[in-house]
């Protein structure tokens, strides 16, 4: 009788091994967030284009007039501190939304089931909510064009400040989601933290005008920091010391992106 063939031993797929950083994983991660606003852009693009132009109505229209603060005209003034607070406010609200719904809809498992590592969630997640951070900033400075001339004094301070923001508020976004459990504690860190933070930074007015304790307490506020070294690349004026500026928006963004990342790594309310 002929000897039968030896049986092929049936093995398991083996997960597929990446050496380094898995590009194509952090490329599609980062895609997503993206695609996930631009498909929506009249609620994230055009809503916060708008808002910003009826606070350029209100305050520079209506109230500001001929005035000038620092030599420069009212609306060159305000201009910046707008766009810079729908650099914020978007940043944030990208990569909150972004995993609470996930978190709400069961979708949490096709995060963590590709091949990704803990630094490369917080990438993709922090990176896409830095571009809809930057496109709405830059969309909204399109907009208020027509209403204040921005002059461009030191454009390395627009560009690390508005870039230091948007990662800031990405990495805030991504622990804030993370730890929400309902809709309700969102909205509470939204209005109750984010939005006080960016009225009380010297958006509209010049702290150094406010009465005591306030004008110290608005030295302790990271956003004054942000939007007046924001401002000060189209005005070349600031308020406060940029070098304190600078390297409190550095380090906010290494210590937020390292909490985002001991979250992902232990699983903060992801695996329970």
């Amino acid at each position: 009788m002929r000897d039968m063939p030896d049986a092929e031993v049936a093995l398991p797929p083996q997960p597929r091994a990446y050496h380094g950083v898995n590009w194509e994983g952090l490329k599609t991660l980062y895609v997503r967030e993206v695609r996930r606003f631009m498909k929506v852009g009249m609620q994230t693009l055009a809503a916060p284009v708008v808002t910003a132009l009826l606070y350029m109505l209100v305050f520079v229209v209506a109230v500001g007039g001929a005035r000038e603060v620092h030599g420069v005209a009212y609306g060159t003034f305000v201009a910046p501190g707008l766009i810079m607070m729908q650099i914020l406010s978007n940043a944030f609200a990208n990569s909150s939304s972004s995993l609470l719904q996930a978190k709400f809809n069961g979708l949490m498992g096709d995060f963590m089931t590709p091949p990704l590592t803990p630094g490369e969630h917080v990438v993709g997640f922090g990176g896409g909510a830095a571009t809809r951070g930057i496109v709405v900033g830059l969309v909204s400075l399109v907009a208020v064009l027509p209403f204040a001339r921005l002059p461009i004094a030191q454009p390395w301070a627009i560009v690390f400040f508005g870039l230091g923001a948007a990662l800031i508020m990405g990495f805030i976004g991504i622990m804030a989601g993370l730890w929400a459990e309902k809709f309700d504690h969102m909205a509470a860190v939204t209005n109750f933290v984010i939005m006080p933070m960016t009225f009380l930074s010297g958006t509209f007015y010049l702290v150094e005008r406010l009465p005591e304790p306030f004008r110290t307490f608005s030295h302790f506020n990271p956003f004054f920091y942000l939007i007046d070294g924001f401002r000060y690349g189209f005005t070349g004026q600031a308020e406060s010391n940029l070098a304190i500026g600078a390297a409190m928006t550095a380090v906010l963004t290494v210590v937020t992106g390292a909490v985002c990342l001991w979250m992902f790594r232990t699983g903060y309310k992801i695996k329970t």
